[in-house]
């Protein structure tokens, strides 16, 4: 199972490359092997999964009710940007133009990593996002763990 934590600043290159923090690299499942999946994220970010992580969402996805239209537009909507590719000999992924367009990136990035995936930034479309919390850290917290988690 790849574990992926932190928050790393790099530039995409002039061929839309992007280097995979060494940080990160290290917490690659050997079953992901040198393949990712990359695809549109919820908010306006790139997601992208090492491919042991993917093949645990995709036995989720499907599990979706096709003939519910919502469904069908989460799978179309998911998966019309998703793209496997293999880490370079460089430690690079490249990032296709549809999703560097989709998430407003052209050269910084934030890299976060988010447990089972990555998130790939524009550095002031995540700043935007922040902005955009109206509840505080420890009040959210207070929501998203129950008082029996906490001990």
């Amino acid at each position: 199972m790849s574990s992926f934590k932190g928050s790393f600043q790099f530039t995409v290159d002039a061929k839309g490359r992007i280097n995979l923090p060494a940080k990160m690299r290290k917490n690659v499942a050997q079953e992901a092997g040198d393949t990712f999946v990359l695809t549109r994220g919820f908010e306006k970010c790139i997601y992208v999964y090492p491919n042991d992580e993917w093949l645990v969402l995709e036995s989720s996805i499907r599990k979706l009710h096709t003939p519910n239209p919502k469904h069908r537009q989460f799978m179309r909507t998911l998966l019309e940007m998703a793209t496997e590719v293999q880490i370079d000999s460089a430690s690079r992924l490249m990032l296709s133009k549809d999703l560097m367009e989709f998430a407003g990136i052209d050269g910084a990035v934030i890299i976060l990593g988010i447990m089972d995936h990555i998130e790939i930034w524009n550095p002031s479309v995540y700043a935007d996002y922040k902005e955009t919390f109206a509840e505080s850290y420890e009040d959210v917290a207070a929501v998203v763990f129950p008082q029996s988690i906490e001990g």
